[in-house]
């Protein structure tokens, strides 16, 4: 076949695949996710909800599920979702419901607003400060719609974040403490306004079981990333009467783009560890 043929056929098969959507249910590892679209009144904008539903869900309709909020859904929820699917059949972590929460985009013009969102205030960028609204939309807008359509433990969620992700992940367990039972972050992005996170902005309730923070930095993150989260890691580390169990690590060998699975994995194994 000549070299021009092979050329038309791959741009044939191009055009062909791109114009049909693509069927996940035959993807195993994302578990036949469900898809919603959450149209938002306190942020202004849709974002993309994909929810993973345990084997043995349907069996089991009188059992509740530990719920785990993935940031940075777009990427980060098939990658997790799939890992899970590992870890949960070597029983390293329990049966779990996952919702991945995604932009749809990578850019801040396609529609990613994510520095935004996922930010306490900086000096040093006026469109950071949005994690107070984007909060007040995961605890009354999103996991309100997901605890009524799916049988979701109110008192187990959880919420995993990596990098500027990992910031609201400290952002909401430092505000409101106790409104996820467990935080995992991953080489939060503290860079740009630290002094906000060695400041205490709320207190555990003492009517709630105390809720769970781990927090892992890998040894070969960026520099940028990397200094600041061992400040923030010795000052929490130090400081007396925490609202929340506290547990820190360091990865070895990691980056900043290959921790978000062993984040996850070692958060979850220490998150329910007791139980």
């Amino acid at each position: 076949m000549r070299a021009g043929t092979i050329l038309v056929a791959v741009i044939f098969l191009a055009a062909s695949a791109s114009a049909s959507e693509v069927d996940t249910r035959f993807l195993q590892g994302l578990g036949g996710s469900h898809y919603l679209q959450v149209e938002s009144e306190t942020v202004g904008r849709d974002f993309h909800v994909y929810v993973m539903l345990p084997d043995g869900y349907e069996d089991n309709a009188d059992q509740a599920y530990p719920t785990i909020y993935v940031l940075d859904g777009g990427n980060l929820y098939p990658l997790l979702v799939s890992y899970y699917g590992y870890l949960n059949f070597g029983q390293e972590v329990p049966d779990a419901i996952i919702v991945g929460i995604s932009y749809g985009a990578d850019t801040f013009s396609g529609g990613n607003y994510r520095s935004t969102d996922y930010t306490a205030p900086s000096e040093e960028r006026d469109y950071w400060g949005g994690a107070g609204n984007y909060q007040t939309f995961l605890s009354d807008e999103l996991m309100p719609l997901v605890e009524k359509n799916f049988r979701s433990q109110p008192d187990r969620r959880v919420i995993f974040g990596q990098s500027l992700a990992g910031q609201f992940v400290l952002y909401t367990a430092l505000t409101e403490p106790n409104l996820f039972w467990g935080h995992i972050a991953s080489n939060p992005a503290l860079h740009r306004n630290l002094p906000f996170f060695l400041q205490a902005h709320g207190a555990a309730n003492d009517d709630v079981q105390s809720s769970r923070l781990f927090v892992a930095s890998a040894s070969h993150d960026d520099e940028q990333f990397r200094v600041p989260a061992l400040k923030w890691i010795e000052h929490w580390s130090n400081t007396d009467d925490l609202p929340w169990q506290l547990k820190t690590v360091t990865l070895e060998g990691h980056t900043h783009m290959s921790a978000p699975p062993a984040s996850f994995r070692a958060g979850m194994r220490w998150l329910f560890s007791s139980e």
